[in-house]
């Protein structure tokens, strides 16, 4: 009932805001007018936020010279032409607001007159829309007293035919994922910069924003965990704090949004995805690399707590191997005007669960020291977005090298050019055929060589947060067909931070063939019929498997197994699979049960 409560007092909060018409002037999103100040403030005092905006300037620079985009698609998707119109749009009208060189506001211009003659900005895949429609917003209300007044309304037109328009079927509303939150904070963007204008639909467009937001946002309930992963984190999470942050700044209220408890706590879950190693934990359609996250300012701003920056300002030393391309970096600055991180202090804590969509434990040895130990156990259905089979996988790190590991994801456009059928999550679709995706590539448990039930959800039953026993319980079982009675997966660190993972594994009548793999970059070989030693990076480890049953220890290749797999270079599997099929495994007892134990130490 309270959650009801909130949402239909959000949007009667929207409704009474409109009808005041309480919108300021141009410029009012994300900067308003004479607030570049506190940016000169800040990067004055701040060589790292200037060394940001010395890049603004310098990529601004090199766009005057390159000819408008063009309308191309790739695949399907028209989203690089959108993300790069955005760069471009949004860097060119930043240098022009804080430097006063009209060469950036006609640069800009060309570009905004160039998108808005595209004949769609692709409404069949709606992200497109979204970052395209926030591109020429931040262009029209930014440069608002330089443009033209057909370039305005040639502008306005665009943001209503190809936008507004086509929001009811762009299929985003009624999405729990990144869709919901990128699309709708384009269109929010679209509405606030030409509100005065097209009053009505811009009324519209904010209100379903408010209705349809917290889809996206009980994503993150109850701990803050994103379920998509790091990388999409990065997005969805991205784009919807910059749209709460542009609501603010024109409207003055974001309508309740950001009090969302799960939505507040995610920055912890960021905090907590970042290995000491400087790799991501990449679960789900994730990248290993770490990545900056100007998100993650927006927080620490909010909460008036800088610690949650503690990696993204230290990835400002080097932002460039960091930020890649990233085409919203403005608003590091913008978030930052006010904030002063002159003496951080290192988060505080070495553990971190979550319970939601994508139950998540997470344990680090520390903050400051590379060489700390990291363990990340996951479960969860494959059934979310962006989900792999990868329920029971772990990761695990020590002395600055990560044993086990995840293949994270493949390119879409690689498997879509061939035809694949990516998007098809039923159990029997294509989706799980692809090698990284399936359970047989995670470090998990394939019983019978069959795929994991995709709506299968493994919760975590236990966690340990003591010296001596770091890590998490897991019951598996829901994973596996009616042959299967019980499936429960220990993974934890002992007092040395050896890694231990212990398989108590249940049959019905039948027999079951048991495939147990961990995945890793290290170069393995077989010392004996129950020892693999692990050595990478000059380091040794040795993986033993304790198993009254007769076990064949095995190395894997991780070669391609289909014509659109992409490779998996100095990376293998190892593990172990049973001589015979067995309807019983007798080993030590946990609680009562037996179970397989396999224990990595160096």
């Amino acid at each position: 009932m309270r959650k009801l409560i909130y949402l239909l007092l959000g949007v009667l909060m929207c409704g009474a805001a409109m009808a005041k018409n309480e919108i300021g002037g141009h410029p009012r999103i994300l900067l308003k007018s004479n607030e570049e100040q506190a940016i000169q403030r800040l990067i004055s005092k701040d060589i790292k936020m200037k060394s940001i905006h010395e890049h603004i300037l310098h990529c601004a620079d090199g766009i005057l010279s390159t000819q408008p985009v063009v309308r191309k698609k790739t695949g399907k998707r028209l989203l690089a032409v959108s993300r790069e119109a955005l760069k471009r749009i949004y860097y060119l009208s930043y240098a022009y607001r804080m430097t006063e060189n009209v060469k950036y506001a006609e640069r800009a211009e060309k570009e905004l007159l160039s998108v808005c003659d595209f004949t769609d900005w692709n409404p069949s895949h709606y992200l497109d829309v979204g970052e395209m429609t926030m591109a020429v917003a931040i262009g029209y209300d930014w440069l608002y007293d330089f443009l033209k007044d057909d370039t305005r309304k040639k502008i306005r037109s665009a943001i209503v035919e190809k936008a507004f328009d086509t929001a009811e079927a762009g299929g985003f509303y009624n999405r729990v994922n990144n869709w919901n939150q990128v699309c709708n904070a384009g269109l929010v963007f679209g509405a606030l910069a030409i509100y005065e204008d097209e009053t009505e639909k811009a009324e519209h467009i904010i209100k379903k924003a408010v209705k349809t937001l917290p889809l996206s946002m009980d994503s993150y309930l109850p701990d803050g965990a994103y379920p998509e992963g790091y990388s999409y984190w990065g997005y969805g999470t991205g784009f919807e704090v910059t749209m709460l942050a542009a609501m603010e700044s024109a409207l003055g209220t974001d309508f309740g949004l950001s009090e969302h408890a799960g939505f507040m706590r995610s920055p912890y879950f960021m905090l907590y995805m970042t290995a000491p190693s400087g790799w991501c934990y990449n679960f789900c359609d994730s990248g290993k690399k770490i990545s900056l996250n100007h998100g993650m300012f927006w927080f620490a701003a909010k909460t008036n707590n800088p610690s949650l920056v503690w990696y993204e300002y230290s990835y400002l030393n080097n932002f460039k191997a960091h930020a890649g391309e990233d085409r919203l970096l403005p608003n590091l600055l913008i978030f930052s005007k006010d904030m002063n991180y002159e003496n951080m202090k290192a988060p505080k804590g070495n553990f971190w669960f979550s319970k939601g969509k994508k139950p998540l434990f997470i344990y680090k040895g520390g903050w400051e020291n590379k060489d700390d130990t990291y363990l990340g156990v996951v479960g969860g259905s494959a059934s979310i977005p962006h989900g792999h089979m990868d329920a029971g996988s772990f990761v695990y790190e020590k002395n600055g090298i990560r044993w086990s590991i995840d293949l994270g994801l493949q390119s879409y456009y690689t498997l879509e050019k061939e035809g694949v059928d990516l998007w098809n999550k039923a159990q029997n679709g294509q989706r799980w055929d692809v090698f990284r995706l399936g359970n047989t590539a995670h470090s998990t448990i394939t019983i019978n060589g069959e795929k994991h039930l995709v709506d299968g959800n493994v919760s975590i039953i236990e966690t340990y947060q003591t010296d001596d026993c770091k890590g998490a319980r897991l019951d598996m079982s829901p994973l596996y067909g009616k042959n299967i009675k019980q499936v429960i997966r220990t993974v934890n660190l002992d007092g040395n931070d050896d890694l231990i993972v212990s398989d108590v594994i249940e049959t019905n009548e039948k027999q079951a063939e048991i495939m147990w793999v961990m995945v890793t970059a290290a170069k393995a070989r077989i010392l004996n019929e129950n020892k693999i030693e692990l050595i990478q990076d000059g380091r040794k480890m040795v993986m033993s498997v304790d198993a009254p049953l007769n076990t064949v220890l095995k190395i894997w290749s991780n070669k391609p197994v289909h014509n659109y797999d992409h490779d998996n270079p100095g990376t293998l599997r190892v593990g172990f699979v049973p001589v015979e099929q067995t309807d019983a495994i007798e080993v030590r007892k946990i609680d009562g049960k037996n179970c397989i134990v396999i224990e990595i130490s160096d």
